[in-house]
């Protein structure tokens, strides 16, 4: 009777120990319908903005911002680098294991060089294709491909002798890439409203398909576990399985979107869109989404960058004063960014 009692009482204390573990596993998860605004960093300095990009190991925030790259302390807030002349910089590749930083400048048609650890410019690529403007960094070919928006193709560059090794025609305005980590290379192609894959070693295009009802994709983020394509559209969210090149969901976003993540310990995507909103949808399988909620953030804020080790969202924008009347010459007006207005937000569950 006693050993049965005992047992009892030892499978009470598992069945406790469980729940308490499963209570605290569920209020570390974060929740998409909490994600808010946590920080503010009012870091300003000149310029518009594109691009940008979080390592969270070093735990710095990369700014593109016109004709410099910012370089921001993710902990502090305050800026700690400033890589210049970077004419009409779009982005920035960071490969950390060659201790090497790399921006697309979209407006002298290079690619600057910098060492990551004093921020300074080793060196400047030219002849990289004409409008530089997303990029990214390839750890398995050691290479850094910049996405060419006029000359609507990709160039490789050899990061180790920063050279360009060669290039791929995509045959339309290339955006965001996304890398699965196999050797293939994904790109949205904004104005045909598809998506191409090539190879990252042999730069041999693989396949282009049509992302409808897709209009317009701008980033792209990737699900190396499920091998999921996730496209940001305006108004939507086109999920794409990788290995068949077709659409299997489309969940509804906010409109004009420029930056968007996902989360794979949560199953959170994540895009920021321009009117103000970050659109949180849920991944419930591989093939099915739901949307959780939009969360206000600050009218155009439309670009994001996502730490994996945090969980936080940042984004970026500033003030702006109402557009000037309509004219024959510029029928549609876009409001005036105020000078000094620049900040960062920081968004957590």
């Amino acid at each position: 009777m006693l050993r049965k009692s005992l047992g009892l009482l030892c499978w009470a204390c598992v069945l406790a120990s469980s729940l308490l573990l499963l209570s605290i596993a569920t209020q570390a998860a974060p929740d998409g319908t909490t994600y808010h605004i946590v920080r503010r960093m009012p870091v300003a300095g000149d310029g518009g903005w594109d691009y940008m990009r979080v390592d969270p190991d070093a735990h710095r925030l990369y700014v593109a911002r016109g004709t410099h790259l910012m370089i921001v302390d993710e902990v502090s807030g305050k800026v700690i680098g400033d890589i210049p002349d970077t004419k009409g910089i779009h982005g920035v590749a960071l490969a950390t294991d060659m201790n090497k930083g790399f921006t697309s400048n979209g407006g002298d048609m290079s690619v600057t060089v910098f060492d990551l650890k004093t921020m300074k410019t080793t060196g400047v690529i030219k002849g990289v294709g004409d409008n530089p403007d997303s990029i990214i960094y390839d750890p398995q070919t050691k290479r850094v491909f910049t996405f060419n928006g006029r000359s609507m193709n990709a160039t490789a560059i050899d990061a180790t002798t920063e050279k360009v090794v060669g290039m791929v025609a995509l045959g339309g305005k290339p955006e965001e890439p996304a890398l699965d980590g196999k050797g293939n290379m994904f790109v949205n192609i904004e104005d045909k409203s598809s998506i191409t894959e090539f190879d990252t070693k042999s730069l041999a295009v693989k396949g282009t398909w049509p992302l409808a009802p897709c209009e317009g994709p701008s980033a792209l983020a990737f699900d190396s576990a499920h091998r999921r394509l996730f496209a940001a559209c305006d108004k939507v969210m086109v999920v794409i399985n990788a290995d068949t090149g077709k659409v299997v969901a489309s969940p509804p976003i906010g409109g004009d979107p420029d930056g968007n993540g996902y989360d794979p310990s949560t199953g959170l995507l994540f895009a920021v869109c321009r009117e103000g909103l970050l659109s949180v949808i849920h991944q419930d399988s591989p093939d099915k989404y739901s949307a959780v909620g939009n969360v206000t953030t600050q009218f155009g804020a439309r670009t994001m960058t996502f730490d994996p080790k945090t969980h936080h969202i940042f984004t970026e924008t500033a003030d702006f004063k109402a557009a000037a009347a309509p004219t024959p010459d510029n029928p549609r007006p876009r409001p005036q960014q105020i000078d000094g207005s620049f900040v960062i937000l920081e968004l957590a569950p």
